[in-house]
């Protein structure tokens, strides 16, 4: 069952162009699985998607002729096979045996046992020659990432993207505290575990001391300074993290979202953090509050590039053109949030983007436009002392790579700006 389940998550994937996250939640056979089982299921997918670049090689170098597009299904069976074979060490008759059995078709099943030997023997070899993170990163990713950090900067990227991802945990309080409590390091401003088993076991969920939230991703509520006491509106606001940030450090919020499921979502985790905020749902290009707020802090929806290491289903359902759209959305919140807030308030703009079209490419066309704002400069002093997470412009931009030895984090674009 672990297996099936995890080719019909790889089939709605690459075959449908379904996020993982959404495939997993739809799946009504996850609850109804042992903790390991679904442990098991989660890491065959992710596996086969963080290197599914390497394994399509190996495949093809064992095919006498590629498989007909309508043997999508084969194909995906044989990755699963790869993964386990070279990647999760699962003993060659397993992985073999288990594979043959997904395939329906009696002429596929034998092409998949012959591939599948092959590479139980050859694979080591071979995998050991291939340039990992070239090969799992499409060209017009790699490219972007040239230009914009340079060659070597983004070999480091992609290498990020092929380790598993830690736990990054925000506390309300007593940071310390709760790192001793917890065995756990701390990055930035958040607590790094290791975990195995449920999130929900870790000590402290039940009581809303903490809530996950990847270090990177709480770097730009702080931006805003000292919120308490002040009107804060969160735009894009669900799952809710930095309206947690936001309402536990004083601030007054107003968690904005489109989506009736993501903002129920929000308001759960509030209840379980005691935490307060005002919740709306609505569009956030149109919707527009009964008085100004003091500030503005914008997530804006993107191509989520910066969190491939933990989403990496993102590398093969995501193209090129997709950012046009994303872009134009972009444009429309920012010219939002720019309106929502006092003149002299600020507004935080932030993407867990890579790309340069959705971090200082929107800040440039906002200014164009002739809107009243100004850039507000992020010193090294707003993150820490962390100087190489700010750019030469005063954005904040953090990369996978950076805290490599720590696990890495996700990669984020942050611009501070102030309304005239």
């Amino acid at each position: 069952m672990p297996r099936q389940t995890a080719l019909d998550l790889l089939d709605a994937v690459l075959g449908r162009g379904q996020r993982l996250d959404s495939a997993l939640e739809a799946d009504k056979r996850l609850p109804t699985l042992a903790v390991r089982d679904r442990a098991l299921v989660r890491n065959l997918v992710a596996t086969t998607l963080r290197r599914l670049g390497q394994i399509d090689a190996l495949i093809s170098r064992r095919l006498a002729r590629p498989l007909h597009d309508s043997a999508g299904r084969t194909r995906n069976a044989l990755r699963l096979g790869v993964a386990q074979l070279l990647f999760l060490k699962v003993p060659a008759h397993a992985a073999v045996g288990e594979t043959v059995n997904l395939v329906g078709e009696r002429s596929h099943k034998s092409l998949v046992n012959a591939v599948l030997r092959r590479i139980s023997v050859e694979g080591p070899e071979l995998l050991a020659a291939q340039d990992a993170p070239r090969l799992n990163t499409p060209d017009w990713l790699w490219n972007a990432w040239i230009q914009s950090f340079g060659k070597a900067t983004a070999r480091a990227i992609a290498d990020a993207h092929l380790g598993e991802p830690p736990l990054d945990l925000t506390t309300k309080s007593d940071a310390d505290a709760w790192a001793g409590k917890l065995g756990a390091s701390r990055v930035l401003h958040s607590l790094r575990l290791w975990p195995r088993g449920s999130v929900t076991e870790i000590p402290g969920y039940g009581d809303g001391a903490w809530w996950v939230q990847d270090a990177a991703a709480a770097l730009p509520a702080p931006l805003l300074g000292d919120v308490a006491g002040k009107r804060v509106i969160d735009l894009c606001a669900a799952p809710g993290g930095k309206t947690a940030q936001l309402a536990a450090a004083g601030a007054r919020v107003t968690a904005v979202d489109v989506s009736p499921a993501r903002v129920r979502r929000l308001d759960d985790n509030l209840r379980r953090l005691g935490l307060k905020a005002e919740t709306v749902v609505a569009d956030g290009v149109t919707w527009r509050p009964s008085e100004l707020a003091d500030a503005v802090l914008l997530d804006a929806p993107c191509s989520a590039t910066g969190t491939i290491r933990r989403h990496p289903d993102l590398v093969w359902i995501k193209t090129a053109s997709d950012l046009g759209v994303i872009t134009t959305l972009q444009d429309r919140l920012l010219h939002a949030a720019l309106a929502m807030v006092r003149p002299g308030g600020t507004v935080v703009y932030a993407a867990c983007s890579l790309q340069a079209e959705e971090g200082p490419g929107r800040i440039a066309t906002v200014r164009s436009a002739g809107v009243p704002m100004e850039p507000i400069p992020i010193t090294a002093a707003d993150v820490d002392g962390h100087a190489e997470l700010v750019d030469g412009a005063g954005n904040l931009r953090t990369l996978p790579n950076h805290f490599a030895k720590d696990g890495g984090i996700d990669g984020f674009f942050a611009a501070k700006l102030r309304r005239l």
